[in-house]
């Protein structure tokens, strides 16, 4: 079973459950501002919802690409956590086209570069 997670849906999270090419279940939720605190209990509600746990997942695929810097890194620091703390692989995926297969960490993409702020005159 894989676990597909997208995070950069604007407002919305975007969870599914595959077995190969097949979803077997999909949801989508509003999560505006709230992702950190909602996606992990929408995904275990996913999982009993098919009367699964996380020992089903196989792997956890997650879209790495776009969106803004929190979302996306919500979406990638959760899948990485889940992976590791299962012991599945983890893939990153950029719509519909994989970038990568089975590593053990996903870097996101930000179609730019990061909005990072600048450190002041005379502070460290």
């Amino acid at each position: 079973m894989i676990l597909f997670i997208d995070t950069i849906a604007g407002d919305n999270i975007i969870l599914a459950l595959k077995k190969g090419k097949d979803v077997l279940a999909r949801k989508e939720f509003e999560a505006r501002r709230q992702q950190a605190e909602k996606l992990l209990p929408e995904i275990d509600k996913l999982l009993k919802k098919q009367r699964l746990t996380l020992k089903d997942i196989e792997k956890i695929e997650i879209n790495n690409s776009g969106g803004s810097f929190t979302s996306l890194r919500i979406g990638v620091v959760t899948a990485n956590a889940l992976a590791y703390a299962i012991g599945v692989p983890i893939a990153g995926v950029a719509g519909k086209t994989k970038k990568t297969k089975g590593i053990q960490i996903v870097a996101p993409e930000y179609n730019q570069e990061p909005v990072i702020t600048v450190k002041k005159k005379g502070l460290v």
